[in-house]
């Protein structure tokens, strides 16, 4: 169970780091750029403790495939983006990758 709230808060860090990176505009923003690196530390770090107990490739697969639909969602309601139907079939087909690496793992 605490490998799972590890995950979600590297995710969650991860999430952060990004939308702070974009508002960083090319690390020309202090503030901004500052809190993407201790972001990032946070996400990596967090990540390590969960692969303690998680396989690599399916910690990293959720880590990556919720923080990109996250930040592609993000992006949406923060900066106005737009995403096309593939795009958003893309998103919809790496989510389903990641819960068929999860439920066809070993238990």
């Amino acid at each position: 169970m605490l490998a799972w709230l590890y995950l979600a808060g590297a995710i969650a860090a991860e999430i952060f780091a990004t939308v702070m990176l974009k508002y960083s505009e090319g690390w020309s923003k202090l503030l901004p750029s500052v809190c993407s690196i201790i972001g990032y530390v946070v996400a990596f770090g967090l990540l390590s403790f969960a692969l303690k107990t998680f396989n690599i490739g399916v910690a990293y697969a959720i880590w990556s495939a919720v923080g990109t639909a996250a930040v592609a969602i993000l992006g949406i309601w923060l900066f106005g983006e737009k995403l096309t139907l593939v795009q958003v079939t893309g998103l919809a087909l790496l989510i389903i990758g990641v819960v068929l690496l999860e439920v066809g793992g070993e238990h």
